[in-house]
């Protein structure tokens, strides 16, 4: 079955919202480098990948993805200086996730899940969802889960992929966790002969404005890279999409 929503006509997804209230899957990522081996797409690829992947066990339908997200950070994105990274401001991103719920709840919706490829968004997404809510009322049928992917891995999944112990989400930014999944959905789109060798990154315990850029190891690649496999990305691709159909399944009340 059919789970990318704009490969559907407007009756096919219609029909499939009316007959069999199936869940909505929304990918938000960013536009932001991932070093010189991995594309400026990655968070939006990795979300969208991770949509289709759940929404292949749960019946579901996976919307567009939105592209572009929050600022990067330099301590868990590299920071918004880099070439190609194109960012958008707080309001604009939560206005454009209100208007999207809104607007699946037009359609008849029932069961939506953002998916978050990208750290910076998370409260910016949050605020995005209770804008539409609280829009359309406590009596509307509309349930929304939203979920960062990462937070679906289980310690058994993160000692496998990292052997010598894990360094954190925020510095594993173009490191192995998402070169490995990127190995593993979107293999042509990397190149392992440029991972580059910087040390890992050595952040201070605060923020500097304006950017302190020097603090960014020059490649934008906060922790070593060396490592990723698609064999890794592949473990961390079906725990996680397991995971997290089993938890709509549970929140939604899918059989």
């Amino acid at each position: 079955m059919e789970t990318q929503m704009n490969r559907m006509s407007w009756v096919a997804y219609r029909d499939r919202i009316q007959r069999d209230a199936c869940p909505v899957f929304l990918p938000v990522g960013a536009t932001e480098q991932h070093g010189p081996h991995l594309p400026l797409g990655t968070d939006a690829l990795l979300a969208a990948a991770v949509c289709d992947g759940v929404a292949r066990q749960v019946g579901g339908i996976v919307a567009p993805t939105f592209a572009y997200g929050y600022k990067s950070q330099p301590k868990c994105g590299g920071g918004n200086h880099f070439c190609g990274t194109t960012s958008l401001d707080a309001q604009t991103l939560s206005l454009q996730v209100r208007d999207a719920v809104r607007e699946f709840a037009r359609h008849g919706v029932t069961r939506l899940i953002v998916v978050d490829g990208h750290y910076e968004n998370q409260w910016f997404l949050i605020e995005g969802i209770d804008l539409a809510m609280r829009e359309l009322g406590p009596s509307h049928p509309l349930r929304v889960m939203r979920l960062e992917y990462w937070d679906f891995l289980t310690e058994q999944t993160l000692a496998g992929v990292f052997p010598d112990g894990f360094p954190g989400y925020a510095l594993e930014h173009a490191a192995v966790m998402e070169t490995s999944l990127m190995l593993h959905h979107h293999p042509d789109l990397v190149r392992l002969d440029l991972i580059p060798d910087d040390p890992p990154a050595d952040f201070p315990p605060y923020d500097m404005y304006p950017t302190v850029t020097a603090w960014v190891p020059p490649s934008g690649v906060l922790s070593s890279a060396r490592g990723a496999s698609a064999d890794k990305g592949r473990l961390m691709a079906e725990q996680v999409a397991a995971s997290i159909a089993q938890a709509v399944r549970r929140e939604f009340g899918l059989a």
